[in-house]
């Protein structure tokens, strides 16, 4: 018979675990995770490496994680420091007293993708007459502003990029502007290749055509108007540009603040009502929402103001220089590199570079540097642009560029010997005649199995692959519908509940 006392059900025991105890379990836990500080992983994570940092932000966080954003007039506290948030992003971007966009408002949120689906969300409120709102976005544009289509119901038009510039064509953009346009975006940098797009000149399109226009800066919101003041070549991309509507800015990316805080600023009130959401015909208290969600924790934004007024614009402009610096060590360690180039010289903090015609297999590559301790960001190739290997870099990376160089020479030379992933002709058959309406369970968990990602029915899934080259070189090999359709699949056999006794 089961001790029902010692049976628990996924995170929720029986009798409750000592505190150190569940601490002790989460450092378990955390061991595998990639590592996030250190400079040696160049994706998903943004670090300083500020001595005290992490400490600081920990302390504030704790003191505001049970304050509920949902009402500013039970705790000001939280609205105090979201507008200091919005004050700080709009002056860095340009806007503020004395500036061509003195009355800029804004709202923060959870992250990009929130940012993004609410400036889609408020250009469509905009235009209630529209019946079926479309918005413009280059193909390089974030993955965010396709879900924020899917989940508004608002059509897509993706103007592709140049193979060369990477940046979509002006006059592209300009003609596929609609009748049923609402929003115009474009990328300040594109996180894929981290290059601008030319926003004065779309923005100036959207402009004639009565269209807003969202700048995505995200990604180098932050770190452009920095790189600017340090006498790097940025082109106009903010406030200062007419034309522009709204820009997205993170401030858990290059503001260092922890995750997930972002910063939506519109250049005025009324461009920014639409993206309200109240509610009073019920008999519960009246909503009204700026943002998607409702309950937000004060943890984030009480960790992202303590991280602004702890660096500073003079810290900022010091870590900026760092990653600059960095950047260009980069960016020279693969130009030294024979099978190797860059996408893009770099503009902004990413480097990413490709395979010449005879050169390593990228993701074989990839595995070779995740073996020596650096963690990139493979992307798989897109409408003829090559697979390519993404750096995100940040200030933690200085101090680590002078190893990169020799190592990123080894893993080259391994991946060279070991030669390019070969799928099986029957697996290749199989990804070149499939459609998503095809895979069937089966289909998947056989799949998955053979790529190493487990799928063994009524089992869990078990330890990703140490070597993901294979799956990836299926992925690449799959047209995008079919891209996703596994990727939904594969990932949903990994996030299944633990069902096992204590």
């Amino acid at each position: 018979m089961i001790d029902e006392s010692r049976v628990e059900a996924g995170a929720l025991s029986a009798t409750g675990v000592p505190a150190e105890e569940v601490l002790e379990e989460v450092r378990k836990l955390r061991a595998g995770d990639a590592p996030t500080h250190g400079g040696r992983l160049f994706a998903y994570v943004y670090d300083p490496a500020v001595p005290g940092l992490d400490e600081l932000a920990a302390a504030a966080h704790r003191e505001s994680a049970h304050v509920n954003g949902l009402d500013p007039t039970a705790f000001p506290s939280l609205l105090a420091m979201e507008n200091a948030l919005v004050g700080a992003a709009g002056r860095v971007l340009g806007a503020g007293p004395g500036t061509t966009a003195p009355d800029v408002v804004g709202s923060v949120t959870s992250g990009g993708t929130e940012s993004l689906i609410l400036a889609v969300k408020t250009a469509r409120d905009a235009h209630p007459e529209i019946s079926e709102p479309r918005i413009v976005v280059p193909s390089s544009a974030h993955a965010a502003f396709a879900k924020a289509a899917h989940y508004l119901r608002v059509a897509l038009d993706v103007v592709p990029v140049s193979p060369e510039t990477l940046r979509p064509d002006p006059a592209a953009m300009a003609a596929a502007i609609r009748p049923e346009t609402v929003l115009v975006a474009c990328s300040a940098p594109s996180y894929a290749h981290g290059v601008v797009d030319p926003v004065t000149q779309i923005a100036a399109a959207a402009a004639e055509a009565g269209v807003r226009c969202h700048v995505d800066a995200c990604f180098g919101g932050w770190t452009l108007p920095y790189l600017r003041r340090l006498g790097e070549p940025v082109p106009p991309f903010d406030f200062a540009v007419p034309g522009v509507t709204s820009i997205s800015v993170d401030l858990h990316k290059y503001a260092y603040a922890p995750k997930g805080v972002s910063v939506l600023l519109h250049r005025d009130a009324t461009l920014r009502a639409p993206q309200y959401f109240a509610y009073a015909d019920w008999p519960g208290y009246t909503m009204i929402n700026p943002v998607i969600a409702s309950t937000r924790s004060g943890g984030p934004i009480a960790a992202a103001y303590a991280t602004l007024r702890h660096l500073g614009d003079e810290g900022y402009l010091r870590l900026t220089a760092l990653t600059r610096d960095a950047v260009a060590g980069l960016a020279d360690a693969v130009r030294a590199v024979d099978g190797l180039r860059l996408m893009a010289e770099p503009e902004s903090t990413v480097v990413c570079f490709t395979a010449t015609d005879g050169g390593p297999d990228l993701f074989v590559l990839v595995d070779e540097l995740t073996a020596r301790g650096w963690h990139t960001q493979p992307q798989l190739s897109y409408d003829g642009l090559p697979a390519s290997v993404h750096l995100t870099v940040t200030a933690a990376v200085a101090p680590r560029v002078a190893e990169f160089g020799p190592d990123l020479t080894a893993a080259v030379a391994a991946a060279r010997a070991a030669g390019p992933v070969r799928l099986p002709a029957e697996l290749a058959a199989l990804v070149g005649a499939l459609t998503p309406e095809a895979l069937t369970p089966d289909l998947i968990i056989g799949l998955a199995a053979g790529l190493g990602l487990g799928g063994e029915e009524g089992s869990d899934a078990g330890p990703l692959p140490e070597r993901m080259a294979l799956v990836n070189t299926l992925l690449d090999a799959a047209p995008s519908a079919l891209r996703e359709r596994l990727l939904v699949e594969f990932v949903s056999l990994l996030q299944r509940p633990s069902w096992a006794p204590s």
